[in-house]
């Protein structure tokens, strides 16, 4: 109460809408390690065992009339095989489990986060970070693996004038290094933008002269939320899927 009182003579912000996205650790107040449990390794926890509650126990029993868990199930299964398929070709369809499992992860993870009281496992840099540097080295081993060292001719714009074949190089290899950094940068920063801005309409809605209009733009944020839970997956899918469309065909 003090603290806060004194933020208010100064004019200073009496609520603090990044608060929410603090790592804590479950049990106890001491600092966090690596191998501390914290809100986000069990946001995480809840994010898996809701993928396999979606993915295997909803489907265990599965009929001709599906239950809800298997439509989505099967929707989700027939969403991202199409996606795949048509970025990447029928030889990319030997690695949609990896990429169905990061969609479902991504996308349930968002939409947990948009629970009261949860936290958004994937607004934490640290974990866009990690997603998209496992799909930044698996893709390039792959290249690799797959092509040798005619995997390099992605960098070497062909149909390009000779002239300006050494200057797109640079330029695309720049911008090859460059992609696990915007890869993660985008969704972390599109979810944690959306909840500060709900957090900071939600203080607002504590002045009654203005609380219509705050629960208002609670809900429109909400609902805009729920859309961008489900873009920032797909964006992500769909770039991975570009990126091992480049692995697999890496000559322009």
């Amino acid at each position: 109460m003090a603290t806060e009182a004194h933020g208010a003579e100064e004019g200073g912000l009496v609520f603090h809408p990044m608060d929410q996205f603090i790592v804590k650790p479950l049990f106890g107040d001491g600092p966090v390690a690596w191998y501390t449990p914290t809100n986000v390794t069990l946001w995480m926890a809840i994010t898996i065992l809701a993928v396999i509650a979606l993915l295997v126990l909803s489907t265990s029993r599965r009929s001709i009339v599906p239950s809800r868990g298997q439509s989505v199930a099967e929707l989700a299964y027939g969403f991202i095989y199409k996606m795949v398929e048509d970025v990447t070709g029928k030889e990319g369809l030997k690695y949609f489990p990896y990429i169905m499992t990061l969609f479902m992860f991504i996308v349930l993870a968002n939409f947990l986060g948009l629970l009261p009281m949860a936290f958004t496992t994937t607004s934490h840099i640290a974990v866009t970070a990690l997603l998209a540097m496992a799909v930044f080295l698996t893709v390039t081993v792959l290249g690799f693996v797959k092509n040798g060292a005619s995997f390099l001719g992605l960098f070497w714009v062909s149909s390009a004038p000779l002239a300006l074949r050494p200057v797109l190089a640079v330029i695309e290899i720049i911008s090859y290094f460059v992609r696990p950094v915007s890869h993660s940068i985008r969704l972390a920063g599109n979810m944690m933008a959306g909840h500060a801005v709900i957090k900071v309409f939600a203080a607002f809605a504590a002045i009654a002269a203005i609380s219509p209009l705050s629960v208002v733009a609670i809900t429109a944020m909400y609902g805009l939320e729920v859309l961008v839970a489900f873009i920032q997956a797909y964006v992500f899918t769909i770039l991975t899927c570009v990126y091992l469309k480049d692995a697999l065909h890496p000559h322009h």
